[in-house]
């Protein structure tokens, strides 16, 4: 009974969730940033920082309006508390090595596809100690639901609790194999386009791409139906001449140069989302993370580390 009351009172000196909230606000001088760090509203971090105040009897912040500083007691508490889970986190580490000598990677098909599996070799053979395990779908990974480390996303860039690094733009444009463009003399004004079978007339860059090309009444409305799930299924469809694709021109460079597909046109459609490197904020120190991502910024023309 003694010892269960010791362990009490020990819990009740240091709440351990206080003071990681507390780690986190001093280190980025923000609530609301240690709040998406840590997958916190605003108002349970100050309910925390409030706790552990209460605790040890002292005020660790000055609250001024839109900006938070540190008391004197806050500045010496907070780069020991830095240390100290710096220190945890190591240990932890030190037990999970096979954790951190396989990166999963989850990515959209048709990046992968047409993009990542190309390079991936040379990432392995940079890094002998990582094996990569690559996960595709269309959906948006699930870093709580899902034990991937990196993704490539299709966005804007702006998800909490996320590290995001760009990666490059996600245009668009009519791609067809050049069979189908003969069949009627050749593409030569983004109106003939209108003249063959469109692959996914229901896609929303269609809407976009004819707009930019000075067609912005085009009504695609009544054309069969065709959903392929993939980027990269609509370009198998369109080499094999079932119809006109619209497509990520970078990902098919190799088909332009083997005559499998053709762009008629330097038109590029863009819907303000484009691709991202995306990771857990609270991971951004793992190893393996780090080196993944340097590669694919080192390896991506036009990209900054």
């Amino acid at each position: 009974m003694h010892q269960e009351n010791s362990s009490m009172k020990m819990s009740k000196q240091f709440p351990l969730n206080a003071l990681r909230v507390f780690e986190s606000a001093a280190r980025q001088m923000s609530f609301t940033k240690a709040g998406e760090e840590l997958g916190l509203t605003q108002t349970a971090v100050s309910y925390q920082i409030k706790l552990l105040e209460d605790t040890l009897k002292e005020q660790l912040f000055l609250r001024r309006p839109r900006q938070v500083t540190l008391t004197e007691a806050g500045e010496r508490l907070a780069p020991r508390l830095t240390e100290a889970f710096a220190i945890m986190e190591s240990a932890v580490a030190s037990l999970s090595n096979v954790a951190e000598s396989t990166l999963i990677v989850h990515s959209t098909a048709t990046f992968a596809a047409q993009w990542l599996a190309r390079h991936l070799g040379t990432f392995q053979f940079e890094n002998p100690g990582i094996a990569v395990r690559l996960e595709t779908s269309q959906e948006m990974v699930d870093f709580s639901r899902t034990q991937a480390d990196i993704a490539i996303r299709s966005g804007k860039g702006e998800w909490p609790g996320l590290r995001t690094h760009f990666l490059m733009h996600n245009h668009f444009t009519p791609m067809l194999s050049p069979a189908l463009a003969a069949t009627i003399g050749g593409v030569k004004t983004p109106e003939d386009i209108l003249k063959l079978r469109i692959i996914d007339p229901g896609d929303p860059w269609w809407p976009v791409w004819f707009a930019a090309a000075g067609l912005p009444d085009v009504d695609l409305t009544g054309r069969p139906v065709s959903r392929f799930g993939a980027q990269a299924f609509e370009a198998s469809a369109a080499i094999a001449g079932q119809g006109v694709a619209i497509l990520h021109p970078e990902f098919y460079t190799a088909d332009i140069a083997l005559g499998r597909l053709i762009q008629p046109f330097d038109i590029l459609g863009h819907d303000g989302s484009d691709y991202w490197i995306a990771y857990p904020e609270a991971r951004r120190n793992s190893r393996k993370i780090r080196a993944f991502r340097d590669f694919l910024l080192k390896t991506m023309p036009g990209t900054e580390g």
